[in-house]
């Protein structure tokens, strides 16, 4: 189990080492940061362009910058904000809570919505529920999330008033942002949801609680979903990840104080230290994620340790 354990942990670090590595060198075919600080200066020589990147580190070689990144990754320092000089480290811890509710939120619909449906979708199999589920599910993943996103703002804040179309105030502000992701997710998890139960409504256990006489809700809910609960587990794990970097964009469109707003705003201003502390997070968390996964895999299963 520890030469297992060694060796996830290895491969989730070279992971950290290789997402980083990219996202630093990405960055920097985006612009000169030291001409965005220099706008509304007037008169502007290339000696003082030379001087802002000086005082900013970007004098230095490309190698040298980032192995100074990985020295401060190294002690949870990210650096400083070119753009008033705030430790990256207080922005993210400002704007992370307000990423994780919105994400536990969207999951949270995604699992109350999905699950029901999915089991209505597996009983009904082949007959028009199921059918008419599986159409709608289908409809779901075919909106882009900032279209579906931008018709929520038009209908229910604009043509209706009936929610606040942006910014994080109260409950209210939750219901967009997290229906927006819901539904997306929703699409996959309905789908995922039936073929679990199909295969687990042909067990012979289900059978013999049938024979016993036992409710239909009983059967579908205490015996069924239960049983088939952990691949479901799993999944929706793995999806709370990837669901924290596709929330980027539904946070920019209803302008939500998280990373995604974070992260577009850097992209803006060129600031290199932000948009790399925030890759650099969001990277762990899926990255924590998934060898949470692995590991409770390896426990679970010991074959899985042999791979």
């Amino acid at each position: 189990m520890a030469k297992f354990l060694l060796y996830r942990i290895l491969q989730a670090i070279f992971v950290v080492i290789a997402v980083t590595l990219i996202v630093s060198f990405a960055i920097r075919l985006t612009g000169d940061p030291a001409v965005m600080l220099a706008q509304g200066a007037g008169s502007i020589t290339e000696a003082d362009l030379d001087r802002i990147r000086e005082s900013l580190g970007l004098n230095q070689s490309f190698l040298a910058q980032y192995l100074d990144f990985l020295r401060g990754l190294v002690v949870g320092d990210f650096g400083r904000s070119f753009m008033g000089g705030t430790p990256v480290s207080d922005l993210i811890g400002r704007a992370l809570p307000a990423t994780l509710a919105l994400a536990f939120a969207s999951l949270f619909v995604s699992i109350v919505v999905s699950i029901p449906l999915g089991i209505k979708a597996a009983v009904s199999r082949g007959r028009w529920p199921d059918q008419m589920i599986r159409i709608f599910s289908l409809i779901g993943l075919s909106f882009p999330n900032f279209w579906l996103a931008i018709m929520l703002v038009l209908l229910l804040s604009i043509t209706f008033n009936l929610l606040p179309p942006s910014g994080m105030e109260g409950f209210a502000s939750f219901i967009m942002p997290a229906a927006t992701m819901g539904i997306i997710l929703t699409a996959t998890n309905v789908r995922l949801v039936r073929t679990t139960m199909l295969d687990t409504l042909r067990s012979q256990y289900i059978m013999v609680a049938r024979a016993k006489g036992l409710s239909n809700s009983v059967v579908l809910y205490k015996h069924a979903l239960r049983n088939c609960s952990i691949p479901l587990i799993t999944y929706f794990g793995l999806q709370f990840g990837g669901l924290l970097g596709g929330i980027v964009v539904v946070e920019r469109v209803f302008n939500w104080p998280g990373l995604g707003t974070l992260a577009f705003e850097a992209v803006s201003t060129r600031d290199y230290p932000v948009l790399q502390g925030v890759i650099t997070v969001l990277s762990l968390m899926i990255i924590s994620i998934n060898l949470i996964v692995d590991i409770a895999y390896g426990l679970v299963d010991p074959r899985v340790r042999k791979e």
